[in-house]
């Protein structure tokens, strides 16, 4: 038997073979997104769109990677208004205005498809719409400074003056990462390129160069209000300390030789909501 790939803190560069196996389990997962979409809407409960995503992830022949993920027992994350990520379905009901990200990770023959998308349940307020908007605007700069000779902290950059410039703010508790084989691989990929904290030390993204055949995610988390996090005690769900309302995207990513390749891009178009169902 073939022992599964680990992470080893190297940055791996993938073959033609690769990218195609990422196509596959990208399609799944960004399909399974697509799918939920009619079913995001006031009264239904997370737990019941956590259940259809396992069931259309299981009917297509793969698995969803979070089950058993360091005890996790679902097949998506769902986080409402200020919850960052990694919000836990359950018997809560949507109400009408509320925003959602749904996050899901899929396997396919072996590759990891992740991607997250905000959703709308009913009207969003005015302030929930726009910072849906400029969270999926910033997702697309970060994206768009992928390519041979940049680096990661080109992609940070692009993500936090876009954010920053719409008077909201960037996420540094979390951050993108590899994938492929492995779930959370090498590098990080933070999603500013620098930032004072609160004892004035500076902190910078790390200016590793983009190579052809990289993977990665592209996820900011970006926040009406202030950037500071709070866990909760479960020991997955992370909020705004604040209570303001957050939004995030995400795509799974390849690095090609002119540029990017988006592994998760919606098949019907519904990259950004509202979506026309």
């Amino acid at each position: 038997m073939t022992e599964a790939p680990r992470r080893t803190g190297e940055i791996r560069l993938h073959t033609a073979e690769d990218f195609a196996g990422m196509r596959k389990a990208g399609k799944l997962a960004a399909s399974c997104l697509d799918m939920l979409a009619e079913h995001v809407k006031p009264g239904v409960a997370t737990e019941d769109l956590d259940r259809r995503a396992y069931e259309f992830v299981m009917d297509h022949g793969a698995v969803p990677a979070t089950i058993g993920y360091r005890g996790y027992r679902h097949s998506t994350c769902i986080s409402l208004n200020h919850v960052i990520c990694h919000g836990i379905p359950g018997p809560k009901k949507l109400k009408d205005g509320d925003i959602a990200n749904i996050d899901v990770t899929v396997i396919v023959d072996g590759w990891h498809g992740d991607t997250s998308r905000m959703f709308f349940a009913g009207e969003p307020k005015v302030l929930a719409k726009r910072l849906t908007d400029v969270t999926f605007e910033s997702l697309w700069k970060g994206i768009k400074a992928v390519k041979p000779g940049n680096t990661l902290r080109d992609i940070g950059r692009a993500i936090q003056s876009h954010a920053e410039a719409a008077g909201f703010s960037v996420v540094r508790d979390f951050c993108g990462h590899g994938l492929g084989r492995v779930f959370h691989d090498a590098p990080n990929v933070v999603h500013y390129a620098e930032y004072r904290d609160s004892f004035l030390q500076i902190h910078r993204a790390p200016d590793i160069p983009l190579r052809e055949g990289m993977f990665f995610t592209i996820e900011p988390m970006i926040n009406a209000g202030k950037p500071d996090v709070k866990m909760l005690k479960d020991g997955w769900t992370a909020v705004t300390r604040d209570r303001s309302l957050t939004a995030q995207f995400e795509h799974s990513i390849g690095v090609t030789a002119d540029g990017f390749e988006v592994f998760t891009a919606s098949p019907k178009g519904l990259d950004q909501p509202p979506y026309a169902i």
